[in-house]
């Protein structure tokens, strides 16, 4: 092996060390509470929609329909809701002195 080959061995080894995938770091509390709220949120709609979809082929109950639209607006209503205050909690930060 000549000198050139063993230091563009020991390049890429550091290159490789440097490239490798962190550890994935286990989610937290608040980051697994999120995750679950946005997939029940997802849910919401997913039932919500194949609640409207049965009844426009006359297949669902009225009154399953009327459920599943309060359920999404109330849904709907409380994203909005974070999202405001999200983007509140952000405003006030850039408002803060530096």
């Amino acid at each position: 092996m000549t000198l050139f080959s063993a230091i563009a061995a020991k390049t890429y080894d550091h290159a490789r060390m440097a490239a490798a995938p962190a550890p994935s770091v286990p989610p937290t509390r608040s980051e697994a509470g999120f995750g679950a709220a946005l997939g029940q949120f997802a849910s919401t709609l997913h039932t919500a929609e194949a609640t409207a979809t049965q009844s426009m082929m006359l297949r669902a109950d009225p009154h399953a329909l009327v459920e599943a639209l309060a359920a999404t607006e109330l849904a709907v209503e409380t994203a909005v809701t974070v999202r405001d205050k999200v983007v509140d909690a952000y405003l006030e930060i850039l408002r803060m002195p530096v």
